[in-house]
């Protein structure tokens, strides 16, 4: 499990290409440096150092981590996708991404950490996109710490796009549109959320992809990633999902129809563009 880098600029130290050619936060760089693990065409190395065009920095990220914080669960994991730095999971609905109180040793990270355990990765565990409860869909879980970084920094830059599938109640009259209404925590509670002028931006882009029964299916992409992003956002035009008991009314079904359907990225290792996604999605068309 290592990065590697070849030099193409004369004049810079490893401590610069670290932070501004890897992107490696001061705290990882601190980490990596004091346990050794950068060296320089496979030589251990100062990094404050200059280096020369086309010496080969290689960071090693195999290190052991304690993850006992996390109890393993041995129930299957659907596995969409897995290399040395990420796993992407297909979750169902009705499990929980982290543990909690109520999901204390039954969560997708309990499963993961089962997972892990059985390969021999002694990592933390690391779900990059959180899916609520009853949303179901493409998760990532990054490998190392390097990897999580990575892929963090490009949903902050928005290069790293997610788009979900959302049955809505109603017909709306826009089939295509923009949502971007602020969102904060509801106040009086720790899991509602709800649109404020004192919240953080939050945007959705929708596209209606057929509509029945009084009902439509939407397409949604995220430019932000607040908490109940799609829910708070479609119940505030009148269209809540079907299900969702939160933000709607009816309870129709156990738990709204949401699925993260698409992911896309640049691997951090391979600088390439890469995208997954799921195939013959099914929903309910009746109740």
């Amino acid at each position: 499990m290592n990065i590697e880098y070849q030099v193409t600029e004369q004049d810079q130290t490893i401590n610069q290409i670290l932070k501004n050619k890897l992107h490696i936060s001061s705290r990882l760089m601190n980490k990596l440096i004091s346990n050794k693990l950068v060296k320089v065409n496979n030589s251990p190395c100062d990094t404050r150092s200059i280096v020369n065009i086309n010496d080969l920095i290689s960071i090693d990220l195999s290190y052991e981590e304690d993850n006992s914080n996390i109890i393993a669960c041995n129930q299957p994991i659907d596995i969409f996708y897995e290399d040395d730095w990420f796993l992407i999971l297909n979750k169902p609905k009705g499990i929980a991404t982290h543990p909690s109180a109520l999901h204390f040793d039954d969560s997708l990270s309990n499963r993961v950490k089962f997972y892990f355990d059985s390969i021999g990765l002694k990592k933390k565990i690391r779900p990059v996109n959180r899916l609520d409860l009853n949303t179901s869909g493409l998760i990532i879980f990054a490998k190392n710490e390097y990897i999580q970084e990575c892929l963090i920094k490009q949903m902050e830059e928005h290069i790293f796009t997610k788009e979900y599938i959302a049955l809505v109640h109603g017909i709306l009259d826009n089939k295509k549109g923009v949502i971007d209404k602020p969102i904060s925590r509801k106040e009086g509670s720790i899991i509602e959320r709800c649109i404020s002028s004192s919240g953080k931006r939050a945007i959705t882009k929708y596209e209606v992809l057929s509509e029945y029964d009084d009902c439509s299916v939407v397409k949604c992409t995220l430019e932000t990633g607040r908490t109940h992003q799609i829910r708070v956002h479609f119940a505030s035009i009148g269209h809540s999902l079907v299900g969702d008991t939160l933000y709607g009314s009816n309870k129709e079904i156990d738990g709204h129809i949401l699925i993260c359907y698409k992911l896309c990225f640049i691997h951090p290792v391979s600088n390439k563009e890469i995208c997954f996604e799921l195939q013959n999605l099914q929903y309910p068309c009746k109740f």
